[in-house]
């Protein structure tokens, strides 16, 4: 704590590093105002880095009970006005700047030269990363069968591939598809091995499941506050489903399903994917007419997937099924009972 608060503090002497270009906060009035008629954000860039989210979650978590509770959002949108929401622009630095000022006794709005963009950015990036940090408990399985809870404030997000599996991805947001109708990629693909198991990214409901042309068997979890809609896709041929059906309740960590390589077909259980891959999507949902309209948000996840890299739940084989099973689960204060 001392070490981050030093370096925030030493930062934060350097009030020029908060100051975006002139032209830049021009364009971003011009978005916001594009992307929010109607009352609802229609559109969002997310290209926050793995590297920005990893610090600012430090951040967050290492001043939690401080005189100062730094929140991971707010600073982050700090940071989308200062570099017009193109983070490859970022430095640790600037980060330490925007902490800085938040320590001191600033506000968010006192350091912002533009109110109504920063604004902005933290309803954008709360709908996007708004589950994935705050308090839990985690229930783990030891080998044995014992069980054990602890209570915790942190990353409360999981990768999707469990923990010891191989996989390979790289950022093909956007891509060509022809199957069916040419169309952009919305989702990111991590290649690996078929039987892979597949983890709830963060608890939810499940609001979607069964087979689907393009995406093979598929699951749809939606997020408790109804924000975040997950998506994987291309699951195992013959089993692609642990224990699952349309409005389970599942908790983050949970084995959801099993890699695989189905879809690209009208017949149900085709293999007819040329590479064994987990499909998986991030739609951001505003407004109710989003979720299958024309407004859908995709986020790319390619850096997200990187950042919740560093948290990837275990599993273990069960002696029964023979399947890859849950070991953790992390329910959250909003989780129903």
């Amino acid at each position: 704590m001392k070490r981050i608060l030093y370096r925030i503090i030493s930062a934060a002497a350097s009030l020029s590093l908060l100051l975006p270009h002139a032209d830049v906060c021009a364009a971003g009035v011009e978005d916001v105002e594009k992307d929010t008629s109607g009352g609802y954000i229609k559109y969002i860039d997310f290209d926050v880095t793995a590297a920005a989210m990893s610090d600012a979650a430090g951040v967050d978590i290492e001043t939690r009970g401080s005189d100062v509770h730094i929140d991971w959002i707010s600073a982050l949108s700090l940071l989308a006005v200062k570099y017009g929401g193109d983070f490859s622009r970022y430095k640790r630095s600037d980060l330490d700047a925007v902490c800085g000022r938040l320590s001191s006794g600033e506000t968010a709005f006192d350091i912002t030269p533009n109110e109504k963009l920063y604004k902005y950015y933290l309803e954008a990036y709360g709908a996007v990363l708004g589950g994935m940090l705050g308090e839990y408990v985690r229930t783990e399985y030891s080998d044995g069968g014992a069980v054990s809870v602890t209570d915790g404030y942190g990353v409360r997000a999981f990768s999707p591939i469990a923990a010891g599996f191989w996989y390979n991805d790289y950022d093909d947001f956007g891509a060509a598809r022809s199957f069916g109708y040419r169309r952009p990629h919305l989702g990111h693909d991590m290649m690996g091995s078929v039987g892979t198991p597949i983890i709830a990214i963060e608890s939810g409901y499940i609001e979607a499941l069964g087979w689907n042309v393009y995406g093979g068997w598929r699951c749809g979890i939606r997020s408790f506050d109804g924000k975040r809609y997950y998506y994987y896709a291309h699951l195992r041929r013959g089993h692609p489903y642990a224990d699952l059906y349309e409005g389970k309740t599942v908790m983050a960590g949970e084995v959801i399903g099993y890699l695989g390589m189905t879809g690209y077909s009208t017949r149900e259980d085709k293999n007819n994917i040329d590479t064994p891959h987990l499909h998986v999507g991030l739609e951001v949902i505003f407004d109710p007419s989003q979720k299958d309209g024309y407004n859908q948000i995709w986020i790319d996840m390619y850096e997200l997937c990187k950042f919740l890299s560093d948290n990837r739940a275990p599993t273990a084989r069960d002696g029964v099924s023979g399947e890859t099973v849950s070991r953790v689960y992390l329910t959250y204060p909003e989780s129903p009972d």
